[in-house]
């Protein structure tokens, strides 16, 4: 892509095919995230599934986890077998592929239609940034700003998907309009899940439309390059793709027979014993390999750090999809004005307060420059801060306890504008630390230490949310928000111990 095309504000053009392809993948993410939890719990006669929370939340969990955990293998593929290109591609038919299948009202065809969405956000999510990046050279000064136009894509799909199947899925004017159609009412759900998969279909409309904007950025496999080498990954990955159906089709062969029983919950312990195995062994050998010099094996302890912290925080934020979603749904007068609005709308606020603040915050750091608080003093606050908003629900969920007492959504409100703040001091500084933290020669492998934390913090989410209807929720919340602020007074305490162990690179 010539370094002089500027005609996508001040870009080349082929950003804004990934900011629209980016965009609706996210309109499509969060949109069905929005509800997903709610529809599984809403009773049969409401055209629900009627599964009870513990068993909700595990699906709930284990879907999360296996999104961001995804990735890894997904990098791997395009690095070494698809390219970036297609493997954006195949992703996004995979995600459209599983919201139509969600669409069909049908239990096995659930289960299905999650297992697409993960496997194609797998491809898709890791990758379209790197094309993001191919678009400039390494000396071009618009990388940054690049990206950040992409974030407000990111953004504003995540914005804009709730809104959209949130209304679909609960508002009682579109009930009504379908049953003015001869249609059951109680398939609204059914009308979200579709909704969500238009908005990746168009995405990959556009896609395909734009690729010429692209050039030959994302086109080859970049590990693979000779031609043995390419027939090496090939190989390796139709080994691990047919080892991988094996073990499914044996699995499905033992439960129809009754030699297993496979449960949701039973799925996300096995998934939970396998992230806790994954994660041993990475950090485990890196840290038993002995070339590392005394520096660059000092910050291998910060990036665990980083890792922990990082697992800690989404393991609160994430709830935000789950807990805080089921509050929003039975616990929080949904009005405002006068106006009724969706329970899932509030999954709306995140975005809106990032497109707002991150301008906000990126300007006071460069106003700050050097006087910029440390990297592992961001995280100590950002761990606090998400500990905090939870805390801020422990008064009106005692209110809430009261039969018939719904709180005020500003409460809600409130804590996704804690959530946010703290998001923008963790996300960001933590992508930027662990590229610059990581020894040269696992650069890459940065990329899947970040998104193996947000899998587990996700699992943790979900585990979490499981003891939504077991406790009394002004205790869930005030025990929920204990460990993150308790990690945050750790980074704090410690800030300039690990601020040196950086050796500069804070």
């Amino acid at each position: 892509m010539a370094s002089d095309d500027r005609k996508f504000f001040g870009h080349p053009i082929g950003l804004s095919t990934l900011f629209f392809t980016e965009m609706w993948e996210r309109f499509s993410y969060y949109g069905m995230r929005g509800f997903l939890i709610l529809f599984m719990g809403a009773p049969l006669a409401a055209g629900g599934m009627g599964l009870d929370n513990v068993t909700a939340t595990a699906i709930y969990g284990t879907y999360t986890a296996m999104v961001y955990l995804m990735s890894v293998p997904g990098g791997w593929l395009a690095d070494r077998v698809f390219g970036q290109r297609k493997s954006v591609l195949y992703g996004g038919i995979l995600i459209a592929l599983g919201h139509f299948t969600l669409a069909v009202p049908a239990a096995a065809s659930f289960y299905f239609g999650l297992i697409f969405i993960v496997l194609g956000t797998g491809l898709l999510k890791p990758n379209i940034s790197v094309i993001v990046g191919q678009l400039y050279s390494a000396e071009d000064a618009r990388r940054d700003s690049a990206f950040s136009i992409f974030y407000m894509g990111i953004n504003l799909g995540g914005f804009l998907g709730p809104l959209v199947t949130g209304y679909l899925a609960q508002q009682e004017s579109f009930r009504n309009l379908i049953v003015g159609w001869g249609l059951d009412p109680n398939s609204t759900w059914h009308f979200a899940f579709g909704a969500a998969g238009v908005g990746m279909t168009l995405g990959l409309i556009q896609y395909v439309l734009g690729a010429k904007k692209l050039g030959t950025a994302g086109m080859e496999a970049g590990g693979a390059t000779t031609p043995a080498l390419a027939a090496k990954y090939k190989k390796q990955a139709t080994i691990w793709l047919g080892a991988a159906l094996a073990v499914i089709v044996i699995l499905a062969v033992a439960a129809m027979s009754g030699m297993l029983t496979i449960t949701p919950t039973g799925v996300r312990d096995w998934t939970g014993y396998s992230l806790l195995v994954i994660t041993v062994l990475f950090f485990a050998t890196l840290f038993m390999d002995k070339s590392w010099t005394t520096a660059e094996r000092a910050r291998l302890v910060v990036i665990f750090v980083f890792f922990a912290c990082a697992s800690v925080f989404w393991s609160v934020f994430e709830q935000a999809g789950s807990t805080l979603n089921l509050f929003a749904d039975r616990s929080t007068a949904n009005t405002l004005l006068g106006f009724n609005f969706p329970s899932s709308w509030f999954q709306s606020l995140n975005s809106l307060f990032i497109v707002i603040f991150a301008p906000v915050l990126g300007w006071v750091w460069l106003k700050w420059g050097k006087r910029q608080p440390s990297a592992p003093t961001k995280f100590g606050a950002g761990l606090v801060g998400v500990g905090l908003g939870f805390m801020l629900l422990v008064i009106p969920a005692k209110v809430a306890a009261t039969p018939g007492v719904l709180v005020s959504p500003m409460w809600l409100t409130g804590v996704y504008l804690i959530h946010t703040i703290a998001e923008l001091l963790i996300s960001p500084v933590g992508l930027s630390s662990m590229t610059r933290l990581a020894p040269r020669k696992i650069v890459g492998a940065m990329m899947g230490i970040w998104f193996l934390g947000a899998s587990v913090g996700n699992f943790l989410a979900g585990r979490m949310a499981g003891l939504y209807e077991s406790l009394p929720l002004e205790t869930l919340f005030w025990r929920v928000s204990l460990l993150p602020i308790a990690a945050g007074a750790v980074m704090f305490v410690f800030s300039k111990r690990f601020t040196k162990m950086m050796g500069g690179a804070s």
